[in-house]
């Protein structure tokens, strides 16, 4: 098995159990991540999904439900693919899409304390803000290691050395330790300009609220417009990277259609360091 492998068989589930082709206001198809509105981001759709091989499938499905495949279909890729990476980044490893709160990992347990007091005290609120627990669309987290495991080549560790004893990574160090944050994962089938802006508060919740590691803070799309993109990947601070499902295929019908403004857009952001392709992802989790 491949990254490759991987990749293709995400992009056959995303075809199979996601695309769909509908029609806009003028009664043209299009696939159900363009704007039908806008024919630069039709005429790409239509090259993307004809470079993955979909299909026009005979049933309809919601934007709320083809996100919600989006994200668990990227799960489980990341999960399969970073797995193949244990042997750069091992660890026991834990995957969700059930809008986990971040309450329940290391870093932000403190948070849930902190909002049961906010949420009885209308001053505190009105000052200090609400809303500290967020859901993100996918987290991957990591278990605490064993002292058995943390020595399990030579003894590095013992009772009596009285050292390490507050890392979070060590399992013994506190009763019922909860498992450390490493990513946090948005989703985004589209991107809209009023949609781009929850994943950077979001992001900024993170950075500020954290006691301990900054996890990974990443969004993966499958919007087809490079203007779009760079409302949710210029810049620097609030995220990682944004990753886009089918970047290769993106460039090579932008190329096809020398749409020159959105190729110049894409050269910009990854050029830039601000977009890659969902391949990368689980090579940027084993950093």
């Amino acid at each position: 098995m491949t990254i490759a492998d991987l990749r293709h068989t995400y992009h056959q589930r995303i075809c199979n159990e996601i695309i769909r082709v509908g029609k806009n206001k003028s009664a043209q198809p299009f696939p159900n991540f363009a704007d039908g509105s806008n024919r630069s981001s039709v005429a790409i759709a239509w090259g993307i999904f004809n470079r993955l091989g979909c299909t026009q499938g005979d049933t309809s499905i919601s934007a709320q439900t083809a996100g919600g495949h989006f994200e668990v279909a990227t799960k489980d890729f990341l999960a399969q693919a970073f797995g193949l990476l244990s042997h750069l980044r091992p660890g026991k490893w834990f995957y969700a899409t059930l809008q986990t709160d971040i309450s329940n990992f290391d870093q932000y347990a403190h948070l849930a304390y902190v909002e049961s007091v906010v949420s009885q005290d209308h001053q505190l609120a009105s000052a200090l803000g609400s809303d500290y627990i967020i859901r993100p669309d996918i987290v991957i987290a990591r278990y605490p290691v064993s002292d058995s495991d943390i020595s399990a080549q030579e003894a590095i560790l013992t009772d009596a050395d009285g050292l390490a004893t507050l890392t979070p990574l060590r399992e013994s160090n506190r009763p019922n330790q909860a498992p450390i944050l490493h990513a946090s994962i948005s989703c985004k089938w589209t991107i809209r300009s009023d949609r781009s802006q929850n994943t950077r508060t979001e992001a900024l919740n993170l950075i500020r609220n954290r006691k301990g590691r900054l996890p990974h803070i990443m969004a993966v799309t499958a919007e087809p417009l490079p203007t779009r993109l760079a409302a949710l990947a210029l810049g620097t601070g609030d995220l990682d990277c944004v990753y886009h499902f089918a970047l290769p295929e993106l460039r090579q019908t932008l190329e096809e259609l020398d749409n020159v403004d959105q190729l110049d857009m894409l050269n910009l952001l990854v050029n830039g360091r601000r977009l890659r392709d969902i391949s990368d992802l689980p090579f940027d989790l084993a950093i």
